[in-house]
């Protein structure tokens, strides 16, 4: 190649980064929107709105948040995935959206590990297994002697196909050798108040939307799905305690963009984010509904999502979890 080329390459090359660069350092000029697979008062939402605040007011731009729930997670996930890669269309995306539901449909539009580019990791969480308060079950060993005893006369709700209350509950059937009628809904908030109603008896459910509801008396909160107790509820046993031993189901949430969005928005956004999951508001936020601030690199998002996804794919092959 001659000389004269090649520096003409080089240039084009560097005038490249540089504008990355610089769209990075202006960015963002305008509002973001940033899409949840799930109902308004899922978990999900509740989260997202809480972090969209916050961030909203770190980076001086509105952050638009737009629920797009159903097709088991999948309908607003393919959007993130087919959004423009510039930064202005991001997602929040729970454990259930990235790594349970592309294992539980017939066929997934997206691929997780190639189409999304994780950008942070924003919580940890636990779930709560409750129960109606027409029951009369008060520990995870009664509704395991009951539902024998009964076959089918008990259902669980769920915040949709593909959820973590929904898997978490197949496992619990699974494990406990039970047979209990799964009612998905489109949000968790529908499926709470079910399940305060009595319509539905049992609801494996994130802290951080049906914590209000097990406070105030109007579900039974009888024991957490996690591995250990939680801080929001000391009280109560795991459920493996309680007789199901070694159960264990946590979740976990984070926000991607579409592949392709140029490296320094990513590690911008990645930078804002951190210092907002750090804010003593965020966090007191967080507390009060049970969910941990988490934070990191993209890569670390990356590497988590990506073990995760092994992992659950084993276990929906195991049990035969399907959507459709």
């Amino acid at each position: 190649m001659r000389p004269g080329r090649c520096v003409a390459l080089l240039s084009l090359v560097f005038a490249g980064f540089s504008g990355h660069s610089a769209y990075a350092q202006h960015y963002p000029e305008r509002p973001i929107r940033l899409i949840v697979p799930q109902a308004p008062g899922s978990s999900s939402d509740t989260l997202a709105r809480i972090v969209a605040t916050e961030l909203a007011k770190q980076i001086g731009q509105q952050i638009v948040v737009d629920n797009r729930p159903g097709g088991a997670l999948i309908i607003g996930m393919e959007l993130i995935a087919k959004a423009p890669p510039d930064g202005y269309t991001i997602g929040y995306a729970p454990i259930g959206a990235l790594v349970i539901s592309p294992h539980m449909v017939r066929q997934a539009p997206f691929d997780v590990r190639k189409d999304f580019q994780p950008i942070a990791q924003t919580g940890n969480g636990n779930m709560l297994l409750a129960v109606s308060p027409s029951t009369p079950f008060r520990t995870v060993r009664e509704v395991i002697e009951y539902a024998k005893r009964n076959p089918g006369k008990l259902s669980n709700a769920s915040s949709s196909n593909g959820a973590p209350g929904h898997l978490g509950m197949e496992l619990f059937k699974f494990m406990t050798g039970t047979q209990i009628v799964h009612v998905p809904y489109k949000g968790g908030a529908a499926g709470i108040a079910d399940l305060i109603a009595g319509r539905v008896q049992l609801m494996m459910e994130g802290l951080n939307s049906i914590t209000p509801h097990a406070r105030a008396g109007r579900v039974r909160g009888i024991a957490v799905s996690g591995a250990k107790r939680s801080p929001a509820f000391p009280d109560l046993p795991t459920i493996a305690e309680a007789g199901v031993p070694g159960f264990a189901v946590s979740t976990w949430n984070g926000i991607v963009a579409p592949v392709g969005v140029p490296q320094a928005i990513v590690d911008k956004l990645n930078a804002e984010i951190n210092r907002v999951l750090a804010s003593p508001a965020l966090k007191e936020r967080f507390a009060a509904i049970g969910t941990e601030p988490a934070g990191g690199t993209p890569a670390q998002f990356g590497d988590l999502i990506r073990s995760e996804y092994a992992k659950w794919g084993e276990v929906i092959r195991r049990i035969g979890a399907k959507i459709g």
